[in-house]
C-alpha cells in the first residue's frame, strides 16, 4: 500500500541520497545540523504514528535506521547476517472482572475490594492464577550484602506469599536504592515465595498516590522471551502479586508483633523493621490475555583496524520507540511522536556513525550501533540485547547510551550519568572540553537517572556505561536551559506535544547546532575509548562495579 509522503519524509530520503566526500581527515569531521534535522524529522514524524513497539510506524523507523547503516557502509550485526535481531515479547493484560483477593485468619475470610484496596496486574508467566498460601512479613524484601541487609535472615518463605514494603530506606544512595529496589521481586522467588504483596506506605503516597497507579490499570505488561518461550525478565517462581492500599493492609497485622501503624512509626524515625511470620494467608485469582509480538533491534558495526584490539566493542546505544497513540480525550492531537524522546537520540547516533563511517584511518576497536526496541516497555529490547549479544559480552568494552538530548537551547554543559562509577567519565570530560562544553555533577541525584535508561542493561552485565544528557546551563544568556528543560519534562514529556510543531512554537527553531555539537561529543567520546590501549575500567569503590564489574575491568 502506498502511502503520502510529508516533506520531512522526502527530505530525510534525498540527504541519505547525498553523496559524501571521499576520506576526510579526522581535523574535517564534523556533525551536520542539517543532517541531524533531516533524520529527527523523518523519524519524529505522523507517517511512524508514535513508533510504538511492534508497530508499523516502529517497524518503519527500524527499517530507514538499517537503509541508512547498510548506505553509510556499516557491516550488519544482527541475526543470520542481517542489520535486524528481533525481540520476540509476550504482552500481558489483565481481565479487570476476574482479579480477587482474600485474606483468611482461621474461619474469618475478609474479600478486599478490587481496585479501591488493592490492584494486580497481568501475569506475564500464564494465563490463568490462583494462589493461596500463608504470608510472610519480610520488611522492605532487602538483601544487600554491601550494605549489610538481609530482610529474610531467619524466615522460611518457601511455598508461601512474602508481604513487603513499598520503596526503599531513604538511608541508601540514590542509584544503589533504585536497582535494589529493582530486584525484590527476584530475591522472594529466589528464596521460594511463590507471591508478593507490596504495602503502600505513607512515604510512597507522597511520593506516587496510590490513586496514580489506578490510571494503568489497563497497561499491558510485556517481557522478552528466550528461545522456549519463557519470560526472559518474569520470575516464573512468583504466580502472583498484588498491592495494598495502607487501610486494607493493616488488617494484616491485628493482633501480630506489631501492628502497620507501629511499623510506619518505626519508618518515621528511621527504623528497619524485621520480617516475623503473620498469622493470616491469602488467596489470589485473576484472569490475563496474552498476545506474542515482535520488534527488531537494528545493529551494525563498523570493524576495527587493530589487529589485536578489533575484537573488542565499543557500543553506542540510543532507543528506536516511542509510545504511539494517545488515550486522553482531552487531547485533539492523538499521536506521540517523540522528538526528543528519542528521535533526537537517533539522528544524533545516525550522525556519529556517519563520520565513524568516513574517517580515513579506522579506530583501533570496532564500533558497534545498537538502537534498541522496547525502551519505554522497561528497557525490553536492551535487556534482550544485553542477555543475548551479538558479540561476546566480554567484548563490549564500553557502552555510550543517547537517549532525550533535549534540543531546545545551546546546551554548555553535559550531564555523563555514572561518570563517576568508572574511568569512562574522564574520557567524556575531556571530549567534552574539545567542544568548549563542561562537565556537570548530576543535577538530579535523587532521580538515580543512571540506573533508568537502556545502557543499564548492559551495566547489570558487567559492562561500563554513561549516559550522556544536555545539561542545564545555555550559551544564551537569554535562554534559561534549567527552566525549558524543566518546562519541557512537565509540558511536553510523553504527550503529542513532543513534536517538531509544537516544540518550535514554544520554543523558537529547534537547535539543531546544538545537536551537532552534541554528536562531535559523542563522536570523540567513543573514538577516545576505541583508540585507547586501557579498555575502560570499574572504579574500585562503585557499588555496580562491587556487584556486576568483572576481573578484566576492574581498577
Amino acid at each position: 500500500m502506498l502511502y503520502k509522503l510529508s516533506s520531512s519524509v522526502t527530505l530525510a530520503l534525498l540527504l541519505s541520497a547525498c553523496s559524501a566526500p571521499n576520506e576526510p581527515s579526522e581535523q574535517q569531521l564534523s556533525a551536520r545540523p542539517a543532517a541531524i534535522e533531516a533524520h529527527l524529522q523523518f523519524l519524529a514524524s505522523d507517517e511512524l504514528e508514535g513508533r510504538d513497539t511492534g508497530s508499523r510506524g516502529h517497524q518503519i523507523a527500524a527499517n530507514y535506521i538499517a537503509s541508512q547503516f547498510q548506505a553509510l557502509g556499516l557491516a550488519p550485526a544482527g541475526d543470520n547476517n542481517s542489520y535486524f535481531q528481533q525481540v520476540p515479547l509476550r504482552s500481558a493484560r489483565v481481565q479487570q472482572d476476574s482479579v480477587k483477593l482474600s485474606i483468611s485468619r482461621g474461619e474469618t475470610v475478609r474479600q478486599l475490594s478490587y481496585p479501591q484496596q488493592f490492584f494486580s496486574g497481568a501475569s506475564i508467566n500464564q494465563t490463568e492464577v490462583a494462589v493461596s498460601a500463608p504470608l510472610v512479613f519480610v520488611s522492605y524484601g532487602l538483601v544487600s550484602e554491601e550494605f549489610g541487609l538481609n530482610d529474610y535472615a531467619g524466615l522460611d518463605v518457601t511455598g508461601k506469599i512474602v508481604v513487603q514494603l513499598a520503596g526503599l530506606p531513604a538511608s541508601l544512595p540514590s542509584e544503589e536504592r533504585a536497582y535494589l529496589g529493582s530486584i525484590k521481586g527476584k530475591l522472594a522467588a529466589e528464596r521460594g515465595a511463590i507471591g508478593v504483596i507490596t504495602i503502600h506506605t505513607p512515604q510512597q503516597e507522597k511520593n506516587r498516590p496510590y490513586a496514580n497507579s489506578l490510571l494503568y490499570l489497563n497497561t499491558p505488561r510485556l517481557a522478552w522471551l528466550t528461545a522456549d518461550g519463557e519470560p526472559g525478565n518474569g520470575n516464573s517462581q512468583l504466580q502472583a502479586a498484588a498491592y495494598l492500599h495502607p487501610d486494607a493492609a493493616a488488617g494484616l497485622f491485628e493482633q501480630e508483633q506489631h501492628s502497620l501503624a507501629d511499623i510506619f512509626g518505626m519508618l518515621d524515625a528511621g527504623q528497619h523493621p524485621a520480617g516475623f511470620d503473620l498469622s493470616s494467608g491469602a488467596s489470589l485469582s485473576a484472569s490475563s490475555s496474552h498476545q506474542q509480538i515482535s520488534s527488531p533491534n537494528v545493529i551494525a558495526v563498523l570493524e576495527g583496524s587493530d589487529p589485536t584490539l578489533a575484537d573488542e566493542y565499543v557500543v553506542i546505544t540510543a532507543h528506536s520507540d516511542h509510545i504511539g497513540f494517545s488515550n486522553d480525550l482531552r487531547s485533539e492531537d492523538k499521536i506521540n511522536n517523540g522528538a526528543m524522546d528519542n528521535a533526537a537520540g537517533m539522528a544524533i547516533l545516525l550522525e556519529t556513525a556517519r563520520m565513524f563511517s568516513e574517517l580515513a584511518v579506522k579506530p583501533k576497536r570496532s564500533i558497534l550501533f545498537v538502537v534498541v526496541t522496547a525502551e519505554e516497555k522497561g528497557l525490553l529490547g536492551a535487556d534482550y540485547f544485553a542477555t543475548n549479544p551479538t558479540r561476546p559480552i566480554e567484548r563490549l568494552v564500553a557502552n555510550v547510551n543517547l537517549d532525550m538530548p533535549v534540543l531546545l537551547y545551546p546546551f554548555a554543559d553535559l550531564i555523563a550519568f555514572g561518570a563517576n562509577h568508572s574511568t569512562l567519565g574522564q574520557v567524556v570530560a575531556e571530549a567534552a572540553a574539545k567542544e568548549g562544553i563542561a562537565l556537570s555533577p548530576d543535577p538530579m541525584p535523587e532521580q538515580a537517572i543512571f540506573t533508568r535508561s537502556d545502557h543499564f542493561t548492559l551495566v547489570k552485565q558487567g559492562v561500563p556505561a554513561v549516559f550522556l544528557m544536555t545539561g542545564f546551563t545555555s550559551k544564551d544568556p537569554e535562554q534559561d536551559g534549567a527552566k525549558i528543560w524543566g518546562s519541557f519534562f512537565a509540558k511536553h514529556y510523553h504527550k503529542p506535544s513532543d513534536d517538531i510543531a509544537s516544540l518550535t512554537k514554544e520554543y523558537g527553531p529547534l537547535r539543531y547546532d546544538a545537536g551537532a555539537v552534541f554528536a562531535d561529543i559523542n563522536f570523540n567520546t567513543a573514538r577516545d575509548i576505541a583508540n585507547t590501549p586501557q579498555r575502560p575500567l570499574w572504579k574500585a569503590d562503585s557499588f555496580f562495579n562491587k556487584v556486576f564489574g568483572k576481573d578484566y575491568n576492574r581498577e
